[in-house]
């Protein structure tokens, strides 16, 4: 198999809610993400409220609730690379401005969040059902017509082949599949709202 074709399958795999193939992107993008953050993270006072790994579950949280609901198309690795890269960055920018808001203690530390529960050393049953569940919870809070496109880029399709089954514009529709993702994560706080 290809290195193209390969990467291709991790990310279908993924986009299926597969926890091996979580497993394996964690394992390969992870240290990206963290020395990223740890390159951006400078003020002492924000690296006593969180670390690394806060913003790095953080991003990988959204990162697979939304490609499991097929908001993302990725072709290569690099392009996957700038994604989780460029959704650090949103949210350690986000972090420190909720840290400074209010003249806030920055000693005073927040807690993980839903999104931690997909990552860990090891895989372990409890893990894989907290992941299911959490999928689940996304799930619920989409409408009948949500879930349907959900449904289509789980299996991969287009946003062209699925505006032709439903009637619509392809980029009108991708357009209100990522609005409806944001509100989704923005729910179940894997999210900041953008300022």
């Amino acid at each position: 198999m290809s290195p193209a074709d390969a990467f291709s399958d991790l990310i279908g795999q993924v986009r299926r809610g597969d926890p091996e193939a979580a497993r394996l992107l964690v394992e390969q993008y992870e240290s990206v993400i963290r020395r990223v953050v740890r390159f951006r993270l400078t003020d002492s006072r924000l690296r006593a409220a969180f670390d690394s790994m806060d913003v790095c579950q953080s991003v990988l949280g959204s990162f697979f609730v939304r490609a499991a609901h097929g908001e993302y198309e990725i072709d290569d690795p690099g392009q996957l690379t700038r994604l989780l890269v460029g959704i650090a960055r949103n949210k350690l920018a986000t972090r420190a401005r909720e840290q400074a808001a209010d003249k806030r203690d920055y000693k005073r530390a927040a807690g993980g969040g839903d999104q931690a529960i997909l990552l860990g050393d090891d895989p372990s049953p409890s893990r894989y059902a907290a992941a299911k569940d959490l999928l689940e919870a996304v799930r619920d809070r989409l409408t009948p017509d949500e879930r349907v496109l959900a449904d289509f880029r789980q299996e991969g399709m287009e946003w062209e082949d699925i505006a032709e089954r439903v009637g619509d514009n392809p980029a009108a529709l991708r357009k209100r599949f990522s609005r409806t993702m944001d509100r989704v994560a923005r729910e179940l706080g894997l999210d900041e709202p953008d300022r």
